[in-house]
């Protein structure tokens, strides 16, 4: 690819002149210069007749929270305010202008393929810009204005195949406006000529020919801009003029193009926005990120993800929460958050997708690419916990470097840790080393195995009284009630407790009174021999029919064995270190044949497998922050979410398995820590729900 450069233009005062390069990477885009398509499918909504309140009565009256996910991969070189369509697939975008480092814009033309991140150049803009509004018009993506050496009227004409032209003129210069298509017609509102604010709203049907369709009430650029049910909403912007001029404000302006008559709606925005990116997907509408003068107060690695070189504190103007827009409350709720703050990134939906890509995050440009989707498994909007992929769970971590267990809500608070002021702490040697911890008893106790502590303990939960303990601390062995390097201890529904002796090489099942009741493998022989030995066990999963699934290092064997020491049937998987293999499913019938397990190894990976051997899915990015060090359990939530600790990133994460983008993230990537939103080496999780079920391991107690 090759890349061109024009006259620089200062991002931080937008008076000054635009500067114009030609980039050849990828895209990303102006808030509020982006195409929605708007869609009506499902649900009928009395569309209002009216604007300003009576406006507000159009769209559902309960809105779904968001799956919002980073991708695995990034741009090849950031960018942002660029114009982003939807492509001729249903996993293409099509990327066209924006501004790259060295506040340069670009001329390229690139398709983008959502599913891997491969680019491709198909045409150049006869014009670098940035800034500019663009929408889909008839067969053609057009580019309206934008920013060059000063604000420009260019209308670019792109073509299915990226081939461009100049096509036609604005009525005046103007950039920093946004477009939206609303029943065949695409109007661009807001917007500024190079000295004053641009008010007048145009509609065209050909991208040729325009004409005045109505004015702002308030005047600004850089706004977010979408329709719904025949109204354009128009959210914040960054004042032209008056005692505001510079700054965003939090208005809300409706546009009724039946009436071409706009008023400012009686709610507001919940912080002065500008740069943010608007889109309606199906009925419902989300207004996502933005610049702000207020401070987002989200802790860095509750739930979000960083971008490497950002500095946090200086940028936190920058936002990333995703409200949903409830038009029949006249409120914004919250919906979610983007796992990057951003503002100023291109966006378009492909089917019940919005994807966002490059913007800013404060002065930095950014190379990611997120995309959001409604999704009721993580929730409602507007209620606590909405946005997080086990909605309506408690989470439990191991935070095995820090020697404590957490629980959390669905909305990230720690309600509960032990060690703590007020549990019991009288464990000889202390608490030391926990590897896992599961939920037992309905959710009324906790069973943890100490790994180098060589120890198993049982919780009352939520009182911390130890209930139960086996093994002898600090002291490995193989004689009687002498463990060596305990993993992955349950209780079992017949009151049995089962764990992988690993460095013993065998697989123990302990009644409540500490006694051995029976053993998978021969104490000491470490070597995959089907219904004879084990090769260092570190998982033994309870399975529905009573049996265990267990995971053998040496070789990288998974095999299903009864308590018994019978073999049922072994696979050897092409991995290099498997760990704490999961049988997929809801119940016994719920693809018996689908097992999920993770990758002890960096990059790590989880793979999806059948007993036979077949590999039905792999996610393992070898770099960003999608890049995974040394995962040591994953599991599948409720929600359809692959839940993992990355041991050695020191983070929780959940991944999308369909999308692999990562959709949630407790604790900072690779930086441990004890404070809020930090973990160090976490080695186990559980899933409580309210009802004192366990719904990632049904088969235990």
């Amino acid at each position: 690819m090759a890349y061109s450069t024009s006259t620089k233009r200062s991002r931080g005062a937008r008076t000054k002149p635009i500067l114009l390069l030609l980039l050849v990477v990828v895209v990303a885009g102006a808030a509020g210069f982006m195409y929605w398509r708007q869609k009506h499918h499902g649900r009928q909504v009395v569309s209002a007749s009216s604007v300003g309140k009576t406006a507000a009565a159009s769209g559902p009256a309960t809105l779904s929270a968001v799956e919002s996910g980073l991708l695995p991969w990034q741009l090849q070189a950031p960018i942002s305010r660029l114009a982003v369509f939807p492509g001729a697939s249903t996993n293409q975008l099509v990327l066209a202008g924006g501004l790259v480092n060295g506040d340069q814009s670009t001329d390229g033309v690139f398709t983008l393929n959502t599913q891997n991140g491969a680019l491709s150049e198909v045409g150049k803009l006869s014009v670098a810009t940035h800034d500019a509004a663009s929408g889909v018009v008839g067969k053609n993506y057009d580019i309206f204005g934008g920013g060059s050496t000063s604000s420009i009227n260019n209308v670019e004409a792109i073509s299915t195949s990226g081939t461009s032209a100049n096509s036609a003129s604005l009525p005046q210069p103007r950039s920093d406006a946004v477009a939206v298509t609303s029943s065949g017609t695409t109007y661009i509102i807001g917007g500024y000529n190079s000295t004053t604010a641009d008010p007048t709203i145009l509609a065209t049907t050909d991208g040729t020919h325009f004409k005045s369709a109505g004015k702002l009430v308030v005047p600004v650029r850089y706004a977010a801009a979408a329709a719904l049910n025949g109204d354009i909403y128009i959210f914040g912007g960054e004042a032209v003029s008056g005692t505001n001029a510079g700054k965003p404000v939090d208005t809300i302006q409706i546009y009724n193009p039946a009436t071409q008559k706009v008023s400012v709606a009686s709610w507001k925005l919940p912080v002065p926005l500008q740069g943010a990116m608007a889109f309606t997907i199906h009925s419902e509408m989300f207004l996502a990120g933005g610049l702000s003068t207020v401070p987002e107060n989200i802790p860095l690695g509750v739930g979000t993800t960083q971008v490497p070189g950002v500095n946090v504190a200086s940028e936190s103007l920058t936002q990333n929460t995703i409200w949903a827009v409830n038009t029949q409350q006249s409120k914004l709720q919250k919906a979610g958050v983007l796992q990057v703050p951003a503002s100023n990134a291109g966006v378009a939906v492909l089917g019940s997708r919005a994807w966002l890509v490059g913007g800013e995050y404060g002065n930095t440009l950014l190379s990611t690419v997120q995309m959001v989707t409604p999704n009721t498994s993580f929730g409602i909007a507007g209620t606590p916990g909405a946005g997080t992929p086990y909605y309506g769970d408690k989470l439990m971590i191991a935070d095995r470097g820090n020697n404590r267990l957490l629980v959390m809500d669905d909305t990230m608070n720690i309600t509960w840790r032990y060690p703590s002021t007020t549990t019991n702490k009288q464990l000889a040697n202390g608490f030391y080393f926990p590897d896992d911890a599961f939920f037992a008893d309905k959710g009324t106790s906790i069973i943890s195995n100490q790994e180098n502590n060589n120890t198993i303990i049982q919780l009352a939960y939520p009182s911390g009284k130890v209930i139960w303990t086996f093994g002898h601390p600090l002291q490995a062995g193989s004689a009687y009630g002498y463990l060596r390097a305990p993993d992955d201890a349950y209780e079992l529904k017949n009151g049995n407790r089962v764990v992988a002796d690993d460095q013993n090489c065998r697989v123990l099942f302990i009644n409540p009174a500490g006694k051995v009741v029976s053993q998978i493998g021969t104490t000491g022989v470490c070597k995959h021999v089907p219904n004879v030995s084990l090769g260092s066990p570190n998982g033994d999963t309870p399975l529905y029919d009573g049996n265990v699934l267990i995971s053998e290092i040496f070789g990288s064997w998974v095999s299903e064995y009864t308590p018994t020491g019978k073999m049922v049937w072994t696979v050897h998987l092409p991995i290099s270190y498997p760990s704490d293999p999961q049988q997929l499913g809801a119940s016994p019938t719920s693809n018996p044949d689908h097992y999920l397990i993770a990758d002890y190894a960096s990059p790590g990976a989880f793979v999806q497998f059948t007993r036979e051997g077949k590999i039905l899915s792999r996610y393992q990015p070898t770099s960003g922050p999608g890049m995974l060090s040394y995962p040591s359990l994953v599991e599948m939530l409720p929600s359809g979410m692959y839940m993992a600790n990355d041991d050695h990133r020191d983070r929780m994460v959940s991944i999308d398995p369909v999308t692999k983008a990562l959709v949630w993230q407790y604790g900072v990537s690779d930086q441990p820590g004890t404070g809020v939103g930090m973990l160090h080496k976490p080695d186990g999780f559980d899933i409580l729900a309210p009802n004192g079920t366990t719904p990632t391991h049904g088969a235990t107690k």
